[in-house]
């Protein structure tokens, strides 16, 4: 069974924490069911996510009316939400009661459901969830999620994780966030416990509650990693933590085995994972016990799912250390995108295959390593040059920055004054002609809620 149909297998297990208020599995399912009786089955809900318990119960109560939600971020622009709408016309909203106006059909919490248009869709009978891979862009682009989809992908992830009932989850990202949405999952499908705050770990709050609720684990993006060393989270005293993992891009080398060295002597495990919103959430892990020794690598398929290399030829790469496009095949892999309400209709399109756009190479061992993004190489005078490489150059360097451009003009963005420095910096580093960069200054590097940088706002 699967674990939003099955929640009241855990009855008396508590599945909620926030505000030092708890929520037993068996209280989550009759809430959720309250809020699903309200709904027509296949009707489509666009669902504001907060890290509150309004979220999981009305998440989960579409899943269990069969109801398909679309996660949006309660912070997206008013435009870009009326956007959204108008492309996709919901049936219903759930949301706090001041973010839409309307009459609340049910209420839970802070939030309320709402009717908007009568007109039901007509959508494939496998479609489950909308997720957008855009952040807080507001692209009407949706990534069309199955319910085999987050089955699979859910029970690979408590698998290969190991996650326990005794587990307590604090949550350190969005649930409109395909990887937040997935620790909510897996953390429920095994019967955890999920600690819920609006927090963020730069504050002591945070902490506190951290503390005060013994979390066993978190997650984070790179970004939360970088924050994390110069908070000099490894010295930190935190008995309960059992495990943490990083997600949702790649983390330099370094970081990569700085944490995994040091909280292996902390007695914790590290995880590195692998994903996009195409595969549901996960493709690839390094094992906790492999973490040190192969820092920088994205580890190896998840359970049920496995990675090819295709070179440019389209012809598939069997030898360890060539580079080549990563291709995954599996459950997970979701039926493709959705532009409009007409395209959720749509079957499967993908069929199970989903090539990264990642160009990557495997070592002796079949452990698989990014190198960097197709469409993030440029051409430099004639030279090969790998954008994602370079960030993490002039990262270790001193210079925070985010790097674009096109054949032979490379733009870097960077938060440093010493512009020189960052044209210089690489000019050396590549042996290319410094006409080739430009250095330009900006307060910051404009990141959505995933930490993850928004190439598209730099230009």
């Amino acid at each position: 069974m699967n674990f939003y149909d099955g929640l009241e297998q855990y009855d008396g297990n508590i599945a909620l924490v926030h505000d030092g208020k708890t929520m037993t599995y068996a209280g989550l399912a009759a809430q959720a069911d309250r809020v699903a009786a309200c709904l027509p089955a296949r009707s489509l809900v666009f669902l504001a996510c907060q890290n509150s318990p309004e979220v999981p119960v009305g998440y989960l109560g579409m899943l269990r009316r069969r109801a398909v939600p679309v996660l949006v971020n309660p912070a997206l622009h008013e435009e870009l939400l009326r956007n959204l709408m108008e492309t996709y016309r919901p049936n219903y909203m759930w949301c706090p009661q001041a973010f839409w106006p309307g009459e609340a059909l049910v209420t839970y919490g802070d939030y309320k459901l709402v009717a908007l248009d009568r007109e039901m869709p007509d959508m494939d009978p496998a479609l489950a969830l909308l997720l957008t891979t855009s952040g807080s862009t507001g692209s009407p682009k949706l990534v069309r999620q199955t319910y085999e989809n987050i089955d699979s992908n859910t029970d690979a992830i408590v698998q290969y994780l190991g996650i326990r009932p005794e587990d307590r989850a604090i949550t350190t990202l969005p649930m409109s966030y395909t990887y937040g949405l997935s620790i909510l999952q897996s953390h429920l499908a095994a019967g955890a416990r999920l600690i819920l705050t609006e927090k963020t770990f730069l504050q002591k709050e945070f902490w506190e509650l951290f503390r005060r609720e013994q979390a066993t684990t978190f997650g984070g993006v790179p970004y939360t990693y970088e924050m994390l060393d110069r908070l000099r989270f490894l010295r930190m005293e935190l008995p309960s933590l059992r495990y943490v993992t990083q997600a949702g891009g790649k983390l330099s080398k370094e970081l990569h085995f700085k944490f995994a060295d040091g909280l292996r002597k902390m007695g914790c495990a590290f995880v590195v994972m692998y994903g996009a919103t195409e595969a549901t959430a996960r493709m690839a892990y390094v094992p906790a016990e492999m973490a040190v020794e192969k820092a920088g690598s994205i580890g190896v398929a998840i359970p049920g799912g496995r990675f090819e290399l295709m070179d440019v030829d389209g012809s598939i790469i069997g030898t360890p250390g060539q580079v080549g496009e990563l291709v995954y095949y599996g459950r997970n892999v979701t039926q493709g995108y959705a532009q409009s309400r007409a395209d959720l209709s749509k079957g499967d399109e993908w069929h199970g295959r989903l090539e990264t756009g990642d160009m990557a190479m495997f070592d002796a061992d079949g452990y698989y390593y990014v190198v960097g993004r197709k469409k993030r190489f440029l051409k430099l005078y004639g030279n090969r040059v790998n954008l994602m490489e370079l960030e993490g150059l002039l990262a270790a360097a001193g210079f925070a920055c985010a790097c674009v451009g096109e054949d032979d003009h490379l733009q870097a963005y960077t938060t440093s004054e010493d512009l020189e420095g960052v044209v210089d910096f690489l000019a050396e580093t590549t042996h290319i002609n410094r006409a080739a960069f430009r250095a330009i200054h900006i307060d910051a590097i404009p990141r959505n809620e995933a930490g993850k940088v928004l190439y598209s706002e730099l230009k």
